[in-house]
């Protein structure tokens, strides 16, 4: 068996430079996003979502995106999750997209806020029927017994629900990362990989070229 040292890939099928970027990094993200489209990757829009919680400590995991616009880039989870929690005592987070088969990273900082209740009913409503039972039914992040509590609170929930609308709980929503950083992250050959950074200042955007 090789050793982990040993496992390396030599990156070379684009380069990314000043002049290709968009001075407009939302631009940016929607032109990287469409090539991500087109080159089918399986859920292009997992990303990892990292989070700071009171004491300082950082956690990660991934997250789906499911909205973005101008304003930020959404996505939804249980308001009484240890992710949450976090969020309520530290807004700022981090969210990464790698995309290996375009060799390509985005990396966004910024602060987070809960979305409108409009906005997180028309998101709810969207899901199929068994994602909004589930939602009714995961104390997510809380300590359970057995899979067997799950599978009894879908089955609660179901008769709750049978014929009637599954509404939204009040527990459950959308938040909305707002940047101020963007790194785009293009690897090539021999780790000299390109990264262009576009830092918020005021009402502008600054670009500028990172050294890998």
């Amino acid at each position: 068996m090789n050793s982990i040292a040993d496992i390396r890939k030599d990156y070379k099928l684009r380069s990314f430079l000043e002049a290709e970027a968009a001075s407009n990094p939302f631009v940016q993200f929607t032109e990287w996003w469409n090539d991500a489209l087109a080159s089918n990757i399986d859920e292009v829009n997992a990303m990892t979502l990292a989070t700071v919680n009171a004491a300082g400590k950082p956690s990660a995991r991934i997250v789906l995106l499911k909205g973005m616009s101008e304003e930020g880039y959404e996505f939804y989870t249980n308001y009484e999750s240890d992710k949450a929690q976090e969020i309520a005592s530290n807004n700022n987070v981090a969210i990464v997209f790698f995309w290996k088969e375009l060799e390509r990273q985005i990396r966004i900082e910024g602060t987070v806020k809960k979305a409108s209740e409009k906005i997180s009913d028309i998101y709810f409503n969207s899901r199929p029927a068994e994602s909004r039972i589930g939602a009714w039914s995961s104390p997510q992040s809380k300590i359970i017994s057995s899979r067997e509590i799950l599978e009894e609170n879908v089955n609660a929930n179901k008769k709750r629900f049978e014929g009637k609308e599954i509404v939204r709980p009040s527990f459950w929503g959308g938040y909305i990362v707002e940047p101020v950083l963007f790194e785009f992250w293009q690897g090539r050959s021999s780790r000299l990989h390109d990264r262009i950074e576009y830092v918020k200042n005021e009402n502008e955007w600054i670009k500028r070229r990172l050294a890998p």
